[in-house]
């Protein structure tokens, strides 16, 4: 008889994985960072220091103000208040360690050994408290896997490489407002509907970027609460509604008695007055500036209803069809879909935003590990030229080797086989069942190989061969429409898959809904 693996042997498997996670996070976190030795603005890891800097030093109603002591243009806090008060509590502790690192005005661009270690360790400890228990209990509650399969699982969501440079070797802190979402899905995907939507509040007033998931959100719970008996529906979402507005009013209290002080915060935190992309975005604005220079002949408002208006219409199918066909695998794809259209065609986008799609891509990675896994690394590649900036080439290179192996060996149990799910091979079999099957899958493999190779050539390009003088930016914008066109065919297959996928359970509640 087979021996099941005793309960020692469980936790230490899955110490093992944790701590090799750690462990490349502490490897990565050794390389440079954002802005390193290049004064006068540094970069990102000199932003959130900063920010220590202002709310230990200043009373909370100056934060968001520009004044003597707070000079905005010096990377003034444009952040919701959940990242303040994180912020606050970082710079009390460096506070106590060494004064120097927060002193007003005396500690800008401070750099030092010891405090790299210290602000290293802020977002581990983040990490370890918020996004990895998060993964954890996601992996471990997916009931059709084995003990080992859930290990390798949680293994290969934390070793995604594009969160980890970013946290670790730029420096921000995503894997808070990531976790948090999570925990947010973890909690919706139990029916635990409350709890779900405070902790997305508390996403949302943690980074605002998490408005890239607010739709599916929106929709799920209130098609959930439609699908209901009118009553308990009603109360249902009433409860839902006093749980996001009391965690908002709990995290936003102190800038709600003063109505110009909560508009400046809005003002900070939605930045409208800038432009429509920052550097080399890999999305269709971006890519699209190449030819169309809508400058020349829009104003900057007109770009902003352009934007606004061409996300909202890209959000229509996938929330009506949650909304109306509400379910849990809907809504993992309806959060791709919708952060996907937010960074295609949104106001202000960050390249590091494409890490909000990377999130419900992860959690897809089980049951479609091909484009999941193809997604994730070409999200990776689509911020190229930002790592080259700070220097993070090789440690991009290994962590993305890093991805890959430990996909091929932690889902060795799911097939990976590209044309399974694929609607348009689903759609081949029915209506052109004379069409062999294989034809479709060395076609999308052909595609996946070609995809890689061309990013590889570019990749090596970009860091290799310096661009002529003429076109200081050709290996960053050709990296960025390249990504683009690969992100706008996800888009175009989540949104089929989405629309094409049937839920049993929910049509069989549907169907006894009907009958009563």
């Amino acid at each position: 008889m087979p021996q099941h693996p005793t309960m020692d042997t469980r936790f230490g498997t899955l110490c093992t994985a944790v701590v090799f996670a750690v462990f490349v996070r502490w490897v990565v976190s050794l390389n440079s960072y954002s802005g390193m030795g290049k004064p006068p603005m540094y970069g990102d890891y000199e932003a959130q220091r900063h920010w220590m800097e202002i709310t230990t030093n200043l009373p909370i109603k100056q934060w968001y103000f520009n004044g003597t002591d707070n000079d905005l243009l010096y990377w003034g806090l444009d952040y919701p208040p959940l990242t303040a008060y994180h912020m606050w509590l970082c710079g009390k502790v460096a506070e106590w360690i060494d004064p120097d690192w927060t002193s007003l005005f005396a500690s800008r661009g401070y750099e030092s050994y010891e405090h790299k270690l210290f602000m290293r360790y802020s977002v581990l400890i983040g990490d370890v408290v918020i996004y990895i228990p998060a993964v954890l209990l996601y992996c471990f509650l997916q009931k059709k896997f084995t003990h080992t399969q859930k290990v390798l699982l949680s293994c290969v969501l934390l070793l995604f490489p594009g969160l980890i440079i970013i946290d670790y070797g730029h420096f921000q802190y995503n894997s808070i407002s990531l976790g948090l979402t999570l925990w947010a899905v973890i909690a919706l995907s139990h029916r635990h509907e409350v709890l779900g939507s405070a902790a997305f509040m508390l996403a949302l007033c943690y980074k605002q970027m998490s408005l890239y998931h607010a739709m599916p959100f929106f929709c799920y719970l209130l098609g959930k609460c439609w699908q209901q008996r009118w009553k308990k529906g009603f109360f249902s979402l009433c409860c839902i509604g006093v749980s996001v507005l009391a965690t908002f009013a709990f995290v936003w209290m102190p800038f709600l008695s003063d109505k110009d002080l909560f508009l400046q915060v809005v003002h900070r935190i939605f930045p409208v007055a800038r432009g429509v992309f920052e550097d080399k975005v890999s999305n269709f604005w971006c890519s699209l500036s190449v030819v169309v220079k809508f400058r020349n002949f829009m104003s900057h408002e007109g770009l902003l209803k352009l934007c606004l208006a061409t996300t909202l219409l890209g959000l229509v199918p996938s929330s009506l069809d949650l909304l109306f066909r509400p379910s849990g695998n809907k809504f993992k794809l309806a959060l791709v879909n919708s952060s996907l259209v937010f960074f295609l065609f949104s106001f202000q986008v960050h390249e590091k935003s494409i890490l909000l799609p990377a999130l419900p891509v992860c959690l897809l990675l089980p049951w479609r590990p091909f484009t999941s896994t193809w997604f994730l690394t070409i999200a990776t590649f689509s911020m190229l030229p930002l790592l080259v900036k700070d220097g993070l080439v090789i440690a991009t290179l290994i962590t993305s080797i890093l991805f890959i192996i430990a996909v091929e060996l932690g889902l060795q149990g799911v097939s990976s086989d590209p044309t399974i799910g694929c609607p348009v091979c689903i759609w081949s079999s029915k209506n052109l069942p004379w069409l062999p099957h294989r034809v479709f899958f060395y076609a999308v493999k052909s595609g996946f190989y070609a995809s890689l190779m061309g990013a590889l050539f570019l990749g090596l390009l970009s860091v290799v061969v310096p661009p002529p003088s003429s076109l200081p930016d050709l290996w960053p914008v050709l990296i960025s429409v390249y990504s683009c066109s690969h992100f706008i065919g996800f888009t175009l297959y989540y949104h089929i898959v989405q629309l094409m996928t049937t839920d049993s359970k929910e049509t069989a509640a549907q169907k006894t809904k009907k009958t009563q």
